[in-house]
């Protein structure tokens, strides 16, 4: 881990537009390289108005986001996104297979200088334990699961530095739930001296299992949870 976080959030706020509410009090966080973060707490408690922010898909009220020791300027927005990928809960997926969903991001100017590696996704998805033929199946017939595996697989074929993901496996089956966390293990252990991740999740067990820094939130306000120690036992029990 370096001195000069991979991503800084310099006195973060949102705010809601028509009330003034604040959404995300004043919020000073940073996510060094090989951190793993995870953030839990009560629905609406603003998890993901802070990852939105960090993603800067939403406009900030006041703050500002660094990346790599300097702020992000709007001709950087694309390249910063391409590196500091969002994954939300409910995948939009395209009309048509697999295969196109994930060449669709080629087709963007952000990110003309790579090509589209079937093999390469072919491989991602063997990890998350799909078929040879899944990448030939019709968007609109995937389960829900099968359209988070091409969501997260379409972000990891453009070898993102960060990964903030919004409760992706909160509406899945645990099988399903399972293949998404290895992917993403897999992606953090291929270069966990270059990668960093922030999970949003309701689930303390998976919480526990996808991070080794956890967070909470509540009332748009960040706090970093403390263990709770355990209760003295008496001698001889």
């Amino acid at each position: 881990m370096t001195d000069v976080p991979l991503v800084l959030a310099d006195g973060i706020v949102r705010r809601d537009a028509l009330r003034g509410q604040a959404l995300l009090q004043p919020t000073t966080f940073a996510l060094h390289t090989g951190d793993r973060v995870a953030i839990t707490g009560p629905s609406g408690s603003g998890k993901s108005v802070f990852l939105r922010a960090l993603a800067l898909l939403d406009p900030l009220d006041a703050g500002r986001i660094m990346w790599h020791d300097a702020p992000v300027a709007r001709a950087a927005i694309p390249r910063y996104r391409r590196n500091v990928a969002y994954i939300r809960q409910r995948p939009a997926l395209l009309d048509g297979s697999v295969e196109d969903n994930l060449r669709y991001p080629f087709e963007l100017r952000a990110y003309r200088d790579v090509r589209f590696d079937r093999a390469r996704a072919a491989s991602l998805a063997a990890q998350a334990g799909r078929a040879d033929d899944f990448l030939d199946k019709r968007a609109s017939e995937l389960s829900g699961g099968e359209a988070q595996i091409t969501a997260l697989i379409r972000v990891l074929q453009l070898a993102p530095e960060v990964l903030l993901l919004d409760e992706p496996t909160a509406s899945l089956d645990p099988q399903s739930s399972r293949a998404i966390e290895g992917l993403v293990h897999a992606w953090f252990d291929a270069d966990p001296s270059h990668h960093a991740s922030i999970w949003v999740s309701h689930d303390p067990a998976q919480a526990a299992r996808m991070s080794k820094r956890h967070l909470t939130m509540r009332a748009g306000v960040l706090d970093e949870a403390v263990a709770a120690t355990p209760a003295p036992q008496e001698f001889g029990q």
